[in-house]
């Protein structure tokens, strides 16, 4: 008996032996990024190309902190965009869109490139989208023609388009205002990235149009007056701040973290 006994206790052994490798192979596999396929997106979306990695675990927090906002109604038309140029507008924008996209109830976005001087989704989505809301809000274009999908489920992109000469203008007309109604009606959730919103007033005219504004702040650069001033403006322009987002931010986490992601 006591050999069988040994013989069961080492088979015991060698099968949680083999059960602890197979986990360690698990999670070490969970840690690598991977592109998907011949994809020419931007490696900065990360929600993308890591769906489970540490960086996109804070933009779900952010989705969960929009998804969650007490009011009268949730805001389903959010506007995106920043004091100054270059604090991380577009790629915050476009990080929050496949988050969101990804939720468990898999809600329908709306991602629009309301930046008409300076558009940049559709290149960091590595797609050649020429036609856009500049033509569409121009009558040039119908929605059909410049709304698009990338091999992400339940997420849909408008791009820029061409340079208007009247940017503001067209934002601020009837048309531009008749298209987030309609797409209030197709879509869960509509973002609009924006340009920044102390050197041109877009941002201001847009965000009186939807529910709520996100300012993108960079940390280490840009000074607390300036984002009071942005502010200012967008209060001036009747448009709801629904919070902030700090980019450029670099903390430790500690190692007992990484065991739960």
């Amino acid at each position: 008996m006591g050999k069988i006994t040994d013989a069961l206790k080492k088979a015991a052994d060698e099968r949680m032996e083999r059960m602890e490798r197979i986990t360690r192979i698990k999670q070490e596999e969970r840690l690598i990024v991977k592109k998907i396929g011949e994809s020419n997106v931007d490696a900065r979306i990360v929600t993308y190309f890591d769906p489970k990695g540490l960086i996109t675990e804070q933009y779900k927090i952010l989705r969960t902190n929009i998804l969650s906002l007490k009011s009268v109604k949730r805001p389903k038309s959010i506007v995106i965009t920043s004091a100054i140029h270059s604090e991380g507008k577009t790629i915050t924008s476009l990080n929050l869109a496949v988050s969101m996209s990804q939720a468990v109830r898999k809600p329908k976005i709306l991602l629009i490139d309301a930046d008409m001087r300076r558009g940049r989704i559709a290149k960091y989505l590595g797609v050649n989208q020429e036609v856009g809301l500049s033509e569409l809000l121009q009558g040039k274009a119908t929605p059909s023609e410049v709304m698009f999908n990338i091999d992400i489920d339940n997420l849909t992109f408008i791009s820029s388009g061409e340079t208007p000469d009247n940017p503001a203008e067209l934002l601020g007309s009837d048309t531009m205002s008749k298209l987030l109604s309609d797409m209030r009606q197709k879509f869960d959730y509509l973002l609009i990235d924006t340009p920044p919103i102390i050197p041109v007033t877009d941002s201001g005219i847009v965000g009186a149009q939807c529910d709520g504004v996100v300012i993108v702040i960079q940390a280490g650069r840009t000074q607390r007056g300036v984002v009071r001033r942005a502010e200012e403006l967008l209060y001036q322009a009747h448009s709801k701040i629904l919070g902030h987002v700090l980019t450029n931010i670099e903390y430790h986490l500690p190692e007992y973290i990484y065991r739960y992601l």
